[in-house]
């Protein structure tokens, strides 16, 4: 019996987890194969498969696969290098957040992909105007959501290090930074998937590699199961370093677990 808040043990999650994908796979596999959806609009699992396969072995696809993560992470780094810091100060001094914030607020709900066509003017269609894309897409997102998460550090634990006769920067420094950090880490997560959306809108215009670039002239020869497959491609990534990201944090701040 299922009942609200009542934790699962890790095996189960994982069995939870397959049983899903294997009902998807079910799913579509008895609406292709059956005859129910027309080949022309979705590829059966082989097709997807043998068209993967040609993709890796015939037409360099783990190139655009490297091509693409590695616009991801140095978008996203970029972004990061830039955003963490400023939000630490925005939610550390109220001043920069009220002189700063109202910007940030309104700079977030601009699409990345509208800027395409400005940042295509102003640094061509090499790589800057795709990592530029992603650091758009990033930084405002970061910076607003670190802001709020150091902002909300308790206070008794800043009054308590004053008292102890900390100083301004002590308190960032031995205060602030452990105590929003786990929380800090957990919004890099969550946004390094965000990025991911942003690297393919980048690549679907003016790019001569990338995922996004193979599944623009997928779609160009109605080969629905090459762009299936770029699809599968990026989510297991993504999936990856998810789990690696949710690891690797784990390890960093132990005392988040405890």
């Amino acid at each position: 019996m299922i009942r609200p808040l009542d934790p699962v043990t890790s095996r189960q999650r994982a069995a939870y987890g397959l049983a899903f994908f294997v009902l998807f796979v079910a799913v579509w596999a008895w609406a292709t194969f059956g005859g129910y959806v027309s080949k022309t609009f979705l590829a059966n699992p082989l097709t997807m498969l043998q068209e993967g396969w040609e993709l890796l072995t015939k037409h360099g696809f783990l190139f655009d696969i490297g091509m693409t993560v590695w616009r991801v992470v140095g978008g996203f780094v970029l972004a990061a290098i830039i955003a963490v810091p400023l939000g630490v100060l925005m939610g550390a001094y109220k001043p920069i957040e009220a002189f700063l914030e109202p910007f940030v607020s309104f700079a977030r709900y601009l699409p990345a992909s509208a800027f395409i066509p400005l940042l295509i003017l102003w640094a061509g269609i090499g790589e800057l105007q795709k990592l530029l894309v992603i650091f758009i897409g990033s930084v405002f997102q970061i910076i607003l959501m670190v802001t709020v998460t150091v902002g909300n550090t308790r206070r008794d634990l800043v009054e308590a290090a004053y008292t102890l006769g900390a100083s301004d920067r002590g308190i960032i420094n031995r205060v602030l930074l452990p105590s929003s950090a786990p929380e800090v880490a957990e919004i890099l997560r969550l946004v390094l998937g965000w990025a991911w959306t942003y690297v393919i809108v980048a690549e679907l215009i003016g790019s001569s590699s990338g995922i996004g670039h193979m599944i623009t002239d997928s779609q160009a020869l109605l080969n629905t199961g090459q762009i299936i497959f770029g699809i599968i491609v990026i989510g297991l990534i993504g999936l990856v370093s998810d789990f690696l990201f949710k690891a690797f944090n784990a390890w960093l701040f132990p005392w988040k677990l405890a």
